[in-house]
């Protein structure tokens, strides 16, 4: 079954936490600061892996947590890293922040990485806050927070040629004599539930990728039935063959049908070449019809139909060699399309909000100063002292001031709670 979404919860590794350790031997009292770096957490990576073509392995584990780093060690010994996770992905995932709704990635080529959340730097040990002034140094850092995100990943399939048209119009039986697919075939309709994938080989040195997409109905752009499953997956495709079934009741509407969903769902569908072929030219009821269908489709810009049968393989061979002569003429999808967006936090870090909460506590909310607090040794005084000039340096004293904080206030910021004092 092909697994086209999926939503994942992922986390990256904390840094591990800085010490503070003043070196030990004998003969030597007074030994400085060799408290040692904490390791830096490991990152989420996401990656392209070609053998993938779905993402069913997402429905067996949900939640991928990088290690996180090690503490520091004394000695001014650093503590080791948090490995990356390194998640396999087909080609085509389209990574979505599941929250947002933010484009964080476009996954096409093989071995092409997306970090979508990196590891928390590792937290300074003593050594690095010793000065001349200041030998004896209890200020050390914790190491900084993990990233956490909810994913939505999106599977769109990549194939060079699309075959389009309404339900029972032949085209897994197409698909099937053109290539090595082996679709499930029937003769009724929405026998494909899933879009299914070919190779054709054109000559010794040229093959072409395939794509059955599954029949479109009235309202797929809006979701009826599987549309926007379904849709998805033209939008990688450079040529459409548009299949029709030549018993259909109307084959000119199932014509314009389809090409209104597609059209709804996405304008640039619309501009794809098309190739147009009527299917099924073995009963004689649709050779009668061939000449007013080639009249009325003249009319709408169709000036070559092709007519072939998939069950008796007639034209079939032809369709295909001018579908692979479209094609590469028709410039790659990835020449048109915004390069691969880079993930960029959308805020600046260092804002942050102050709000009275009921009981007349203060909350002071913000990326930067919350992330001070985290990575803040609360119980030494001189972590506790570099820890106040950052909240005068990040402006955060004086915005608490002007909103009439009064001594004996408590203070909120994350899951810290600080007692004011002026």
């Amino acid at each position: 079954m092909l697994i086209d979404q999926a939503e994942i919860y992922v986390r990256s590794g904390k840094g591990g936490d800085g010490m503070i350790h003043f070196h030990r031997e004998k003969y030597v009292p007074r030994g400085g600061p060799d408290g040692g770096d904490g390791g830096k957490g490991g990152d989420v990576i996401l990656e392209v892996k070609p053998t993938l073509n779905t993402l069913s392995s997402f429905r067996q584990k949900e939640r991928y947590l990088a290690p996180d780093g090690k503490n520091g060690g004394p000695n001014n010994m650093s503590g080791k890293m948090g490995s990356d996770l390194v998640i396999p992905v087909p080609p085509g995932t389209v990574v979505f922040d599941a929250e947002t709704g933010a484009l964080l990635g476009d996954l096409t080529e093989a071995g092409q990485r997306l970090v979508v959340c990196k590891g928390g730097r590792g937290g300074r040990g003593n050594q690095h806050f010793a000065t001349a002034r200041h030998q004896v140094p209890r200020t050390a850092e914790k190491g900084e927070p993990a990233e956490e995100k909810r994913l939505r990943l999106e599977l769109k399939l990549i194939a060079d040629i699309g075959l389009v048209g309404v339900p029972n119009a032949g085209k897994s039986t197409l698909l099937s004599v053109l290539t090595n697919a082996r679709p499930k075939i029937a003769p009724y309709p929405f026998t494909t539930l899933e879009p299914n994938l070919g190779v054709a080989q054109i000559d010794d040195a040229t093959t072409v990728v395939l794509a059955d997409i599954p029949g479109l109905i009235e309202g797929a752009s809006q979701g009826a039935g599987l549309g926007f499953e379904f849709l998805r997956h033209v939008q990688r495709t450079r040529v459409l063959i548009h299949l029709l079934d030549g018993l259909s009741e109307d084959p000119l509407a199932d014509f314009s049908q389809i090409n209104t969903e597609m059209s709804l769902f996405d304008p640039n569908i619309a501009k794809k070449p098309q190739i147009v072929a009527v299917n099924k030219i073995d009963q004689p009821e649709v050779l009668e019809r061939l000449p007013q269908l080639k009249r009325d489709l003249k009319k709408r810009g169709v000036t070559k139909l092709w007519e072939i049968s998939a069950l008796t393989r007639a034209n079939v061979r032809e369709l295909l060699l001018a579908a692979a002569e479209r094609l590469a003429d028709t410039p790659a999808i990835e020449d048109a399309e915004a390069p691969m967006p880079i993930y960029r936090p959308k805020e600046d870090p260092q804002e942050f909000t102050i709000q009275r909460e009921d009981n007349g506590d203060w909350r002071v909310s913000g990326t930067a100063i919350e992330r001070a607090a985290k990575m803040t040794y609360f119980e030494h005084s001189g972590s506790l002292r570099r820890f106040q000039r950052l909240m005068e340096a990040l402006g955060v004293e004086d915005a608490l001031r002007k909103a009439g904080v009064q001594n004996g206030d408590t203070v909120l910021i994350g899951d810290f709670e600080l007692e004011w004092q002026d």
